[in-house]
């Protein structure tokens, strides 16, 4: 049996092809898919580096982690999702395709309240999760999110629901305005003037409780300024948490220079993905690993089905599968322009 599937080559170009769909294995189950998102940063952001100095002229591959559709088979071991059951996929099997075959435990019920569209970036929900409860949020706490592409706007609208105020910087106008319409605060460019004191201001009178660096490249002179809004000991030492769920980089220096900072790498959705064993069944216990990877996405869309979480201002395009190719450019050369972009077979 044959799909559509996206891909991407070594010098960086996108292509919609027909390949052979992998063999169903007994574990997992294939799915009709109506949706899949795509991630600007994760899939993306070594685009640019490909065309300028391109890697092979291999054939391309298929790519993409996060998708949404119907099960219309499911193999002899999968004991959690029945056919015809509506699921959010994520991993290496959630392809941008027609066809996916996707590990169960990486297979999410869909709450009935939302859309395939909404389900479709759950690789960027159960990160997004899994960051927030790496920084331990407490009541009333002062956040700061740095970047606000969809991982970074799904943090603060996480943070928000842990009573925790939320503010956001982003270079992007597009980016700002949809933080203001899903519940942040404040909303700054950190390329004008005063947007230092402007955050100071929101978080006095003590300052930042917790910051979130969501994006890639060289992060050290916004996380030089972000030291200036954090808490201050009354002895002078810089306090709170930096966690970091993008992939940035920082040169800086620890000890005196950073006060008593907590600086918290988080990776991931959740205990359990890359975990062969558990993506093809086997959980974890839950009494000793709570929130693994699929009861973390599970609750954020119980989040979302509530209203809690709102998915669908971040999605400003939606493309054919077939249009792929300009989808994925349009986010590589015009980000200003577009944030979540949906594919539909």
């Amino acid at each position: 049996m044959k799909r559509k599937v996206l891909t991407v080559n070594g010098s960086g170009s996108f292509a919609v092809e027909w390949q052979e769909l992998p063999p169903l294995k007994e574990y997992e189950v294939l799915v009709e898919v109506k949706a899949s998102g795509i991630s600007p940063g994760t899939e993306l952001g070594g685009i640019k580096s490909l065309r300028e100095n391109p890697v092979s002229s291999s054939p391309g591959r298929a790519f993409g982690y996060e998708n949404a559709g119907i099960v219309v088979k499911k193999g002899r071991l999968v004991k959690n999702i029945e056919k015809g059951m509506r699921v959010a996929c994520m991993g290496s099997g959630a392809r941008h395709t027609d066809l996916a075959a996707v590990p169960q435990n990486l297979c999410i019920p869909i709450p009935d309240k939302l859309s395939f569209e909404e389900a479709a970036f759950s690789n960027l929900a159960g990160t997004a999760l899994q960051a927030v409860r790496r920084a331990s949020l407490e009541f009333g706490e002062n956040v700061l999110v740095a970047g606000l592409g969809i991982l970074g706007n799904l943090i603060g609208q996480l943070a928000t629901a842990c009573a925790t105020h939320a503010a956001g910087v982003d270079y992007i106008e597009k980016r700002r305005r949809i933080a203001g319409k899903t519940g942040f605060e404040l909303e700054v460019n950190p390329g004008k003037e005063n947007w230092i004191e402007e955050c100071r201001e929101f978080a006095s009178p003590f300052g930042l409780d917790c910051a979130f660096l969501c994006f890639g490249g060289d992060a050290t002179p916004l996380f030089q300024n972000i030291l200036k809004i954090m808490k201050i000991s009354p002895d002078g030492h810089i306090m709170g948490r930096i966690v970091i769920p993008g992939g940035c980089e920082i040169k800086t220096r620890w000890a005196s220079t950073t006060g008593n900072l907590d600086v918290v790498s988080s990776a991931r959705t959740g205990p359990g993905y890359h975990d062969d064993s558990y993506e093809q069944g086997n959980d974890y216990p839950e009494v000793f690993v709570p929130w693994t990877t699929r009861r973390n996405i599970s609750e954020f869309y119980r989040m979302a089905a509530k209203g809690s979480i709102k998915i669908k201002p971040l999605i400003t395009h939606t493309f054919p599968l077939d249009r792929g190719p300009e989808a994925c450019n349009l986010l590589v050369d015009s980000p200003d322009r577009a944030l979540g972009v949906i594919l539909k077979p």
